[in-house]
Formats: C-alpha cells, structure tokens, sequence
C-alpha cells in the first residue's frame, strides 16, 4: 500500500478561535472533495475545542501544538493527553524546533512526550530538523540521526505504525528559503534509512515523513512528488484558507 500524504497546518500563535471558525468554515468546502490527503490542522489550545466542532464532518482533522508527559501536576502553561483527547482532537506536533529552541527541548523530553501521546492514543507528528550552522559544516546527517535515536528511544515497532516524522531544516522555516525537491528527498531517504536500521525496511517505508521547510502552493507538487516525501508541515501557507487549499490541491 502507498503511504497516504499528510498535509498539516501548524498555527503556532496565531488565529483565535473566532478566527479558527471562520477559517475552517472557509477551508472545509474547497477541500470537500480531496480523498488521496490527510488533511491536518493545529490551532492553539484556546481554539481545540472550536476547531474540533467546526470540523466535525468535514475532511478536516485536528491537532494539537505540543503535549505534557505527565498526567496531571504542578506544570504551569503545559497540556496533558486526556486534557487533549477530551477536545476531540487526533494528532499532536511533538518537539518543534520553535519548542526545541525557545522552550528547552530534548531529545529526552521529545520522547516522554511521545511515549505519553501513543499511550492516549493520538497521532503524533515527531519533529526533527538541523540548523542552518549545522548543514553548512556537514553535520545534517550526525544531528539527524542523534535527534531520531533520541526521540525513538524504547518506541516499538508497533508504535511506529503511529508515527508521523517531519524533517524541518530549521533554516528554512519561515525564512522563504525552501531545500530544493533533491535535497528534501536526498534527507528524507536519509531519515527513513536510520530508521530502518532501528526497525527494519519494511516498518521504515510504511513511516510517513512530511517536510517542514516553506513549504507552498507554489512547490508542494514537486516535493510531495518525491520518493520519500509524504506530505508537509506548513506553517505560513497555512495561516489562509486560499493558500492552504491551493497548495492540498497541488500536492494531489
């Protein structure tokens, strides 16, 4: 079977649910007749509960930006699982590179995250990515591998069943600056290939891998049609209805 493409919206801080209303109400109908791509969006945790009832019935599916390990307890500004799954939402980003660089993110807490999202049953959407610094001297590959190996600690290969990867070259978010489809590819092979040495080949090729760098209206077709790509993480394109359904309707 193909891998289905995964094509989620990540709001960041933006959009209140007022504005999460309209959008959906906006999005839903042009989206109406896609069926060859999940379609994603990520609101803010004010506008979860609005954005699960505005979508409900639609090809919309929805998710949150970010989860807490624990169950409950003394962790000011965080969400649990079952805090998330009573809002109705499927999926979860987990270990942004925003949260990554602003908000203390480990490879070690990416995966307590991780473990406590596949326990409440939710999809998550695990990131990973290098800084620009990074690529320029050669370590793509090295901080790739370590930041897989890190996040997967101790996850089966059942688990993997679940799992969505986004490679976001941290360069290229937000910055309009876009790897080419050959460079997107040549490192999503290389991530599906670490995890094929964790698992095994046939797990690594049933693993969805989106691309989190610019992605648009303007360049999903080629990208998603790449070997190894399978959909996108999409910040800004994904701020308007317009923009956000040319580019679904391209990557078909």
């Amino acid at each position: 079977m193909p891998r289905k493409v995964i094509i989620a919206g990540n709001w960041k801080m933006n959009k209140t649910a007022k504005e999460a209303l309209a959008f959906i109400e906006a999005l839903a109908p042009k989206v109406a007749d896609v069926d060859k791509v999940e379609i994603v969006i990520c609101p803010t945790f004010t506008a979860l509960a609005q954005t699960v009832e505005a979508a409900a019935g639609t090809k919309i599916k929805v998710g949150a930006q970010n989860i807490h390990w624990a169950e409950s307890g003394a962790f000011t500004g965080e969400i649990s699982a079952d805090m998330l799954k009573e809002t109705g939402v499927e999926y979860v980003i987990i270990g942004h590179s925003e949260r990554r660089q602003y908000f203390g993110e480990t490879d070690e807490t990416v995966n307590k995250r991780l473990v406590a999202a596949l326990n409440a049953g939710l999809i998550p959407m695990v990131c990973i990515g290098e800084l620009l610094e990074e690529r320029e001297s050669g370590k793509t590959e090295n901080v790739l591998k370590t930041q897989i190996c890190g996040a997967f600690k101790d996850i089966s290969a059942d688990d993997m069943a679940n799992i969505v990867v986004a490679y976001e070259p941290v360069w290229a978010i937000g910055t309009g600056k876009t790897a080419t489809p050959d460079m997107a590819q040549e490192t999503h092979a290389f991530v599906r290939s670490v995890i094929a040495e964790l698992y095994s080949s046939e797990i690594a090729d049933k693993v969805r891998i989106q691309y989190g760098g610019s992605m648009k209206p303007g360049n999903s077709s080629e990208l998603v049609a790449q070997n190894d790509i399978d959909g996108g993480l999409v910040g800004g394109a994904a701020l308007e209805a317009d923009s956000f359904s040319e580019l679904i309707l391209n990557a078909i």
